[in-house]
């Protein structure tokens, strides 16, 4: 049992990680041209930076539970924000593209651990007639984050330097460590065997196949490298899938392919992700690059996308039932990919005002559409495969926006060339054809939804995911 003090603070201090990794996640964007210009690169190429973060978060998510029952709640969290700092220290210290990622893979190590390991806590510490009113406070910071984030961003570059979006992370890291070592409980659990074998093949196929995919986009890697990686990976994931069929406890069970609405749910969010998880990246960048609009104008830029998003929050499950999954995802997901299409149509003379009412119609679309698929995805997992099942998605979220702001960088890079003058029309076309070809590639999604069943839902209601 918790005592009352602890109890009272475990759930800020859980809320406060994930404001940390919400606020990182967002205040990145908006400074990336700046970034690009101290460290001498195309700010059309910098896609890297974030990927290598999302990627990384992806790969660590399922051996999240495994280390905190081996170590320690306690131990793990504090060990999550320390190497959260020091991947941020990292960054500030980065003089050069590569150092700047491979700081970045420093500081997505401590990101994958923060959230589970504190969510794991707070299941494992409050009563269920608790449980929900716990995990909704925690997830607050999750859409503040975002408000707050591309404004500091641009408006830290304005009047400081891109290093301080990494190094405001030092004293809160400081804080959140102070603050472990005295209310994060110390929970373990039972201790069950890691399927270490799956988590090799497993990870090492999303790493291959990624790598791959970017080198073939970026040109950043030969054809023939990249085609042998992407077979590597494609390897990889058939032996990760022959391990788990023999495996009594596999990293996550085939069984789950068996319920038809996760199924259908992981592969719409797969693919309706690769577009509308790259917007985040994009935006920002559009707004500087592309409009020529300044940092902190950009990032204020953004905020309607985010009150769109909690807007939606007070009609999407009204709109869910009353309209069903199949319908409500199916002209949804065109929605979404027409809207990312339509940003084409922006140009230096659009009012800025439409530019800030197409946004925050944006996020009350993409809000919806996350909500939707989520909850089709997790709602008929019972106890046996709701961890395994929610894992699976966080990972195939993080990994499908990776795969998404790669293709959008590779897109910029083709279309643009050698141009990277801001608001010349070479750089403005580019975006456009950007926006475009990932609006296709949401809408693509809709094919998937079209599978359900007119009436076909989710049983139970499902545990919340971060909608990321």
């Amino acid at each position: 049992m918790l005592d009352p003090t602890t109890k009272r603070t475990l759930p800020w201090l859980v809320a406060f990680a994930f404001f940390m990794q919400a606020l990182d996640a967002t205040i990145l964007n908006t400074a990336l041209p700046t970034m690009a210009r101290d460290l001498g690169e195309s700010p059309l190429r910098m896609q890297s930076v974030v990927v290598a973060y999302m990627l990384t978060v992806a790969l660590l998510i399922p051996a999240s539970g495994w280390l905190a029952d081996r170590f320690g709640t306690r131990r793990v969290f504090i060990a999550a924000i320390t190497l959260f700092s020091l991947g941020s220290v990292l960054c500030a210290l980065s003089s050069r593209l590569p150092m700047l990622v491979a700081a970045r893979v420093v500081q997505g190590m401590g990101g994958a651990l923060l959230l589970p390991v504190g969510r794991l806590a707070i299941l494992r510490s409050f009563p269920k007639a608790e449980l929900i009113g716990a995990l909704t406070f925690v997830t607050i910071p999750g859409l503040v984050g975002p408000l707050v984030g591309p404004t500091l961003g641009g408006w830290l570059v304005e009047v400081a330097s891109w290093h301080w979006i990494f190094l405001i992370n030092l004293p809160v890291g400081v804080a959140g460590i102070v603050a472990s070592l005295r209310f994060m409980p110390d929970i373990r659990g039972a201790g069950s065997r890691f399927d270490w074998g799956g988590f090799v093949l497993f990870s090492s196929g999303l790493v291959m196949v990624s790598m791959g995919l970017q080198g073939f986009g970026e040109h950043a890697l030969s054809a023939a490298l990249s085609l042998l990686l992407v077979s590597g990976g494609l390897a990889s994931m058939l032996g990760y899938w022959l391990h788990a069929a023999r495996t009594p406890r596999p990293l996550f069970s085939l069984d789950l392919f068996k319920i038809p609405t996760f199924s259908i749910g992981l592969a719409g969010n797969l693919f309706s992700r690769l577009g509308s998880g790259a917007m985040p990246f994009l935006m920002p960048l559009f707004l500087q690059v592309g409009l020529g609009i300044p940092p902190a104008q950009a990032g204020m830029t953004m905020i309607p996308t985010v009150l769109g998003a909690m807007l939606c929050k007070l009609f999407a499950e009204s709109t869910i039932k009353r309209f069903g999954y199949r319908r409500v995802l199916v002209s949804n997901t065109l929605a979404l990919g027409s809207m990312m299409a339509g940003f084409s149509l922006v140009g230096q003379g659009t009012p800025h005002g439409v530019i800030v009412a197409l946004l925050g119609v944006f996020g009350v679309v993409n809000s919806l559409q996350f909500t939707a698929m989520n909850t089709l995805t997790l709602g008929d997992l019972g106890d046996i495969h709701a961890s395994s099942g929610n894992s699976l998605l966080s990972v195939v979220m993080q990994l499908s926006m990776s795969l998404g702001v790669a293709a959008a960088g590779a897109l910029l890079a083709a279309f643009a060339g050698p141009a990277t003058a801001t608001g010349s029309g070479i750089v403005l076309q580019a975006f456009r054809g950007t926006f475009v070809c990932m609006g296709l590639l949401s809408a693509l999604a809709a094919t998937i939804f079209f599978q359900l069943g007119r009436a076909e839902a989710p049983a139970g209601k499902p545990a919340v995911v971060d909608e990321g």
